[in-house]
């Protein structure tokens, strides 16, 4: 078996070859290295140079942290009738596609910046503001956008009052 290459010194992802500290049973050479995080542990030499040992195990348990707290921020609501209301009204105004697009985002209507990208908000008002499952959303001003100034929960004979297309009928 030929010397091992001096990898004293060298960086291999977060390891840091401190010194060589002999060979294993299969005659591998084994080198004393310190992660980033402060770990000594001996590694085998070719764990280092092939890249299968990136770190004393530090990586993965923040990797594991991460998405611990990507878990954490996310709601839970995404089954409910409150979350598909919300992803409605944002298709009505951005998807294109939406078969309601004309007659929302085709004529300028838009969802505030504070709902648009955070359905916490949009829950927030939702719930501060009378949302009932019986309820649907309903714009007070037609033309204006999706804002907590000018939305309210009501029952489909108010938000059919509040259509564009009604024609108030005067007593005969």
């Amino acid at each position: 078996m030929s010397a091992p290459n001096n990898l004293t010194g060298k960086h291999f992802n977060r390891w840091t070859v401190i010194k060589r500290a002999g060979s294993n049973k299969k005659g591998n050479s084994l080198w004393e290295c310190r992660c980033e995080c402060g770990t000594i542990a001996i590694v085998v030499g070719y764990s280092l140079t092939g890249g299968t040992s990136k770190s004393c195990g530090c990586a993965q348990k923040e990797s594991v942290s991460k998405m611990n707290t990507t878990l954490k921020r996310t709601h839970g609501k995404k089954n409910t009738r409150l979350y598909r209301i919300w992803r409605g009204m944002k298709a009505r105004c951005f998807n294109k596609n939406s078969p309601d697009y004309d007659s929302y985002g085709g004529r300028g209507i838009t969802v505030c910046k504070e709902w648009k990208h955070d359905f916490m908000n949009f829950y927030a008002w939702a719930i501060d503001n009378g949302y009932d499952d019986s309820l649907s959303i309903d714009r007070i001003e037609n033309n204006g956008n999706y804002e907590p100034g000018n939305c309210r929960w009501a029952t489909a004979s108010e938000q059919n009052r509040n259509r564009r297309t009604y024609k108030w009928k005067k007593n005969r």
